[in-house]
């Protein structure tokens, strides 16, 4: 019973004397970011090249006016824009979970899968079978469908989380500053493997490669989407049951272990999480980064660390953050269109510093 207590009062406010109780402002935030992500689903709609109105294709398809809108209007909201919304909220929260994730396991703000080389480690598995995939890796491209790069990117994430993970972390403590350096170096070394993929491509494959890792979502099609919402979807469904575990996690891996967390296993089962959520984004995204330090720090801030609020907060928020990023860079040199890695990082990275600021005086680099 005693344990009970113990671990509903981690759950409830790992910092609860800190940061006073703030759970009624946490449901009250859910709500209006839900409202938001609303808003910025129907934005995301009706932005583009073309006048085309969600509007009233919408309207037309729930009266069963069909002839009230043309084919061009169909194609250009059922078939381009919608499948980029879907995609853009799927990545946009898979990266902001991932983030939260990572950050109350490693116990840092900091950490992030596109700053410590997780999604430089993705890219590189995606890179491998786009280049790959149709000559020596062709049977397991086959083997998989329409799923072997998020699968690919599943693989490289996975084993550059479990790099950074042992190199970072010591007789159960992390180093912050072994964390960002050990991260910055798999980063490189997946980076030169990339470049090494990119020099054997050819020209139509360098093309695509060049623009996919400055990040965008402009190739959204039903099928990436059916590729990738299976692995992401039922990642957010399970996110918030790990909030327990994440809360007392902030304690120190001693103190969970004393709670009743399986330690070991919780780690494996959120690397896990993270590798696969951050690799199908990474699949059809291309790099995107900022998302995930960006995202829950913001949300820390206003509503607190409590993880059974922030994870499902996040992927509210991050699915917001990545439909008006996305919306921007369509906008922003319209006819063309910007690629939205550009515009995150052009928000995240100051963001990025100002924490780095915040936090000097508490690393030990």
């Amino acid at each position: 019973m005693a344990m009970s207590v113990s671990l509903d009062a981690i759950a409830s406010h790992p910092t609860q004397a800190h940061a006073g109780d703030r759970t009624v402002f946490a449901r009250r935030m859910l709500l209006v970011l839900a409202v938001i992500l609303l808003f910025a689903a129907v934005f995301s709609l009706a932005s583009g090249a073309t006048d085309t109105s969600a509007a009233s294709v919408a309207w037309a398809l729930v009266s069963g006016q069909d002839n009230l809108i043309s084919a061009v209007e169909r194609v250009v909201i059922l078939d381009i824009r919608m499948p980029r919304t879907l995609l853009g909220m799927l990545i946009g929260a898979s990266l902001a979970v991932s983030g939260a994730t990572m950050q109350g396991l490693f116990r840092n703000p900091l950490a992030d899968p596109g700053i410590v080389g997780v999604s430089a480690g993705a890219g590189l598995g995606a890179v491998t079978f786009i280049v790959l995939g149709g000559t020596i890796l062709a049977p397991v491209a086959a083997l998989f469908g329409i799923y072997h790069i998020p699968f690919a990117a599943f693989l490289g994430g996975l084993f550059f989380t479990f790099a950074l993970y042992r190199i970072s972390t010591n007789n159960g403590r992390t180093s912050v500053a072994t964390m960002l350096l050990a991260g910055i170096a798999l980063g490189a070394m997946a980076g030169a493997f990339t470049g090494l993929m990119i020099f054997w491509a050819d020209d139509d494959q360098l093309r695509d490669l060049t623009f996919w890792g400055l990040g965008s979502i402009a190739g959204a099609t039903w099928p990436k989407v059916a590729a990738v919402a299976p692995i992401i979807l039922p990642i957010l469904l399970f996110a918030p049951f790990m909030a327990r575990g994440l809360n007392a996690m902030t304690l120190g891996e001693a103190t969970a272990q004393h709670l009743g967390v399986h330690v070991q296993v919780f780690k494996r089962v959120a690397i896990v999480m993270v590798a696969a959520a951050t690799g199908a984004s990474v699949a059809v995204s291309g790099g995107i980064g900022f998302v995930g330090i960006v995202v829950p720090h913001l949300l820390r801030l206003s509503m607190g660390p409590d993880h059974r609020y922030l994870l499902p907060a996040c992927a509210l928020l991050g699915a917001i953050m990545l439909l008006f990023a996305d919306a921007i860079a369509r906008q922003i040199v319209a006819p063309a269109e910007l690629p939205i890695g550009i515009v995150t990082a052009t928000i995240g990275a100051p963001f990025f510093l100002w924490i780095l600021l915040r936090r000097r005086g508490l690393m030990d680099i």
